[in-house]
């Protein structure tokens, strides 16, 4: 049973599995971004004066976070300060970006293109990692992983204040979370401890408990969440993106986006009309992660891939520039 109430902000250490190493995939076609040496020299946050007028793609990178044009692919500047493994991103209407950090348990918000961070949003439970955007209400929700108890989400109205938490006793964790276009909300993770199984809940327009929906696929492990104007689309990290159409408490497969061998880890995915953009942590054969673009929904082989500025890719969100 899931049950809202409002709480204060604390800031605990939270214990999200993280993996940072690099593993085997061979190269994927080549879009490499061109280098900017003069502003790769600066310490703190930068953006080329240029690039606020375009659509531009951030790419969260555990202590930072990438900007790239999109879909260019060209490194357009870099947001420092306050990172500790930032993860999941999100975007509300004005093209503002909210990034998650896992480490300290903030949510910052930059404006489109802006390097000076807006807000700062306390996490009320030590380890937040997904977000979404209510494209309905301006709301934020943030899912958490709930060492110790049950899955928590956050929600903040208007993406401000102290949140209201909705809990569900019968996950373990939850990891992503994504709005449709009715404003409702839906969250991944894992069920109940000693199970560890892929789970899905759904938190609808209007109402104040999280139910639980069946799913027909087999997810190895929670990843992504995104309305796709048709289909709900989920991560698996570990393999490919499921399409899912949602009616009376189930989910049916409807497709499936196929990333190949190269995705080797992809957390956080981001729809980008006919595109879907993956942060990829492993690398056949090499010690770097990478960004790759696929077609969406046909997936198949990456037609763009993106290295300059890349570390450790988790999260990806695209902010339009109007």
């Amino acid at each position: 049973m899931a049950i809202a109430s409002l709480f204060g902000c604390t800031s605990l250490q939270p214990r999200l599995p993280l993996l940072t190493t690099a593993s085997n995939a061979g190269a994927a076609i080549a879009l490499s971004a061109q280098r900017r040496p003069a502003d790769r020299e600066r310490r703190g946050s930068w953006i080329a004066p240029e690039a606020t007028g375009q659509d531009l793609l951030y790419i969260s990178d555990n202590d930072s976070v990438a900007i790239y044009s999109y879909p260019q692919g060209k490194l357009e500047g870099t947001l420092k300060g306050g990172f500790y493994l930032a993860t999941g991103e999100c975007v509300d209407k004005s093209g503002d970006v909210f990034v998650v950090n896992v480490g300290n348990a903030k949510i910052f918000e930059y404006a489109h293109g802006g390097t000076k961070r807006l807000a700062t949003l306390d996490s009320p439970t030590s380890d937040p990692v997904g977000c979404a955007v209510d494209p309905i209400s301006g709301n934020l929700a943030v899912a958490s992983e709930g060492f110790g108890s049950s899955a928590t989400v956050s929600v903040f109205k208007n993406a401000r204040g102290k949140p209201t938490l909705y809990e569900d006793k019968d996950f373990y964790q939850f990891y992503f979370c994504g709005y449709d276009d009715e404003g409702n909300l839906f969250v991944d993770g894992l069920s109940a401890a000693g199970s560890g199984h892929f789970a899905l809940a759904e938190l609808p327009q209007g109402q104040s408990n999280l139910s639980d929906i069946a799913v027909d696929q087999y997810v190895r492990f929670p990843g992504g969440v995104q309305w796709d104007g048709k289909y709900l689309a989920i991560g698996d990290q570990f393999d490919d993106v499921y399409e899912f159409s949602i009616n009376a408490g189930k989910g049916s497969i409807a497709g499936t986006t196929e990333l190949g061998s190269r995705a080797r880890y992809v957390k956080q995915f981001w729809i980008q009309g006919g595109t879907i953009i993956a942060p990829n942590v492993y690398i056949e054969g090499q010690a770097r992660s990478n960004v790759l673009i696929y077609n969406y929904p046909a997936g198949g082989k990456a037609t763009q891939k993106i290295t300059d500025g890349i570390k450790d890719a988790q999260g990806a969100v695209v902010s339009p520039a109007s």
